[in-house]
């Protein structure tokens, strides 16, 4: 226990120190030259809510999983319920959702809240002023400039030029304090935009160019992943590096070669990752992504399109018709990596369609720490989980902070996918529970050629002579009641799922008219039960159903085989025009 104060003491106080510094140089800033313009007129490149937008226009702040509704008071006035939601409203990632409304109230919340940033926090105060933050407040900024100029005074629109000028020189002497990873390309990506944009801020585009070309090559690997392999930080970065790519091609610069490699790099594999509806796959703290961001993104690339093979960023992906089938076949991330990891080795996810059929619980970060330790353990996964175990363990939370690193990961993940005239396969294995129990998962999965038939074969078994020893010493202890496990497949909250054929299958009935059958082999005992979808920008967590597949180990190794398949009077072809969010889809306030 000593140890872990130890730890998040020093941990507290260097970011008690980063931040100083922060502080420190934001007011120093505050007394540099400004900007008086922009070079070139900027033009907006963000995707926003009309939903949210609407929201906040009504006086309903939604941010970090919390709603605060006041009318009347400004977006700086709020209560801060948690550090998430603050950074989240500093950010100004909210400008994008009143750009999509772009009517006249969503016209003055925007100038009235920026505006009042500015007379706020804009000579250096306040906790907004850090470099991830700063990164994306400038993106914002200059890409709703119209917005937020449109109709202001002559005095109003200095004061901005001013402060997008102070927070440029800000960035320029503090982007190398942001942690490697998304926030520092948020850093270096504002950087680049406001040098470009803005007058008298050229000198900082060369320097910031030639390092996030670095940061490409350092922290992209060579299969175009990032180390939390989750796959909407991917995408977040993603959509930094070709904003930054294309505004420095609009100014006649050429991009860093590393930059432009890396952006390469990560398109394969984002298209991996893609459903067939155009969500992301949900894994390791990921969402599905703002609905228009990855095809918008990868629709701006130029040259052939085209999709990773074998594994991407560690994910097996089977599609074929209309179905889609995506498999976490690596082991989870380590080290600070791993901080919002889950353990969902071999964990999958299905769409048919427009329609995802199997789901992972998602990320809980946004309901608060009991929610998110849970969302992060194996069974709020679609996978195989020994009773009262995950393939990971999940370490102690810190005294100073919410999250906590993966800890006795599975060494030892193998998949190896094929492809033939009748089929796609993948055979998948990891040895999550040798430590504790000596057994070994193992998932065969088969989808068929016309997307009609997944088949599944789960395996839980001793392997070698050293894992039967540590699966005897287990059956001694539990008296030889054997090991008990659940196969476990969520169902998004639109599948209608009902037992069928005398507690034999499960019926799932999509909005798109599909219905799809879950049988298994009898050797299993299946059921019905509650489960929940967690969903970044809802209230609460969706409840939902998942089916459960349970048996036990009795002698050294347990098979359950299983199917989900169309029923066979679902045609090939659905006509799907109902639009998520539609009227008869639940939606939050």
């Amino acid at each position: 226990m000593t140890g872990t104060w130890g730890v998040a003491r020093s941990e507290k106080q260097t970011g008690a120190k980063v931040g100083g510094f922060d502080r420190i140089h934001a007011r120093l800033a505050a007394l540099a030259r400004p900007a008086t313009g922009f070079v070139s007129q900027p033009e907006p490149k963000t995707i926003g809510s009309f939903a949210r937008g609407r929201q906040l226009i009504a006086g309903n702040f939604l941010f970090a999983g919390f709603l605060i509704e006041s009318k009347d008071r400004s977006i700086w006035d709020l209560p801060v319920p948690d550090p998430r939601f603050e950074e989240a409203i500093h950010g100004c990632a909210w400008l994008d959702d009143l750009a999509s409304v772009s009517d006249l109230p969503a016209r003055k919340r925007a100038q009235d809240w920026v505006f009042d940033w500015i007379a706020r926090f804009g000579r250096g105060s306040g906790p907004g002023w850090t470099p991830d933050l700063t990164g994306r407040r400038l993106i914002r900024w200059i890409n709703h400039a119209i917005l937020l100029l449109n109709g202001r005074s002559r005095a109003d629109s200095d004061a901005y030029f001013r402060c997008l000028g102070r927070q440029t020189i800000f960035l320029a002497r503090r982007w190398r304090t942001a942690a490697p990873g998304l926030p520092r390309f948020e850093a270096l990506t504002g950087l680049i935009y406001a040098g470009l944009a803005l007058t008298g801020m050229e000198r900082h585009v060369g320097p910031a160019a030639e390092a996030l070309g670095r940061d490409c090559a350092s922290e992209i690997d060579a299969e175009g992943g990032v180390p939390t392999r989750n796959p909407e930080e991917l995408l977040e970065v993603f959509t930094l590096l070709t904003w930054a790519a294309a505004a420095l091609a609009e100014a006649g610069r050429v991009p860093h070669p590393d930059h432009v490699a890396a952006i390469d790099r990560i398109a394969p594999t984002l298209r991996a990752l893609r459903h067939a509806d155009g969500g992301l796959a949900r894994f390791h703290g990921g969402g599905r992504g703002l609905e228009g961001r990855l095809d918008q993104a990868l629709a701006n690339l130029r040259g052939r399109a085209m999709t990773a093979h074998g594994l991407a960023m560690g994910y097996a992906r089977l599609a074929a018709g209309r179905t889609t089938v995506i498999v976490d076949a690596a082991p989870p991330p380590s080290g600070r990596a791993s901080e919002n990891a889950h353990a969902s080795t071999l964990a999958m996810e299905m769409t048919s369609g427009r329609r995802p059929l199997i789901v992972n619980c998602g990320s809980g970060a946004s309901f608060g720490p009991d929610w998110r330790r849970a969302g992060r353990a194996t069974p709020s996964h679609s996978t195989l989980c020994v009773q009262g175990f995950s393939s990971s363990r999940l370490g102690a939370e810190g005294p100073f902070s919410a999250r906590s690193q993966l800890m006795d990961a599975p060494d030892q993940v193998w998949a190896q996918p094929e492809d033939d005239s009748d089929s796609h396969r993948l055979m998948a294995g990891h040895n999550g529970y040798v430590p504790t129990h000596g057994l070994t998962h193992i998932r065969h999965l088969t989808l068929s050629i016309d997307g009609r038939s997944l088949a599944g074969e789960d395996t839980l078994g001793a392997m070698t002579v050293g894992d039967r020893r540590r699966y005897e010493t287990i059956m001694e202890r539990t008296r030889h009641k054997g090991i008990a496990f659940d196969l476990r497949f969520h169902l998004h909250p639109d599948v209608d799922a009902t037992v069928d054929l005398g507690g034999t299958a499960i019926s799932m009935a999509l909005k798109s008219g599909e219905i799809w059958v879950f049988r298994h082999d009898g050797v299993g005992e299946l059921r019905l039960e509650p489960s929940v979808y967690l969903e970044s920008g809802r209230l609460k967590p969706r409840a939902t159903k998942q089916i459960i597949l349970s048996s036990v180990v009795l002698d050294y190794a347990c098979q359950l085989g299983w199917t989900l398949a169309k029923a066979q009077d679902t045609p090939a072809a659905i006509r799907d025009t109902l639009r998520d969010g539609d009227a008869d889809a639940p939606q939050d306030p």
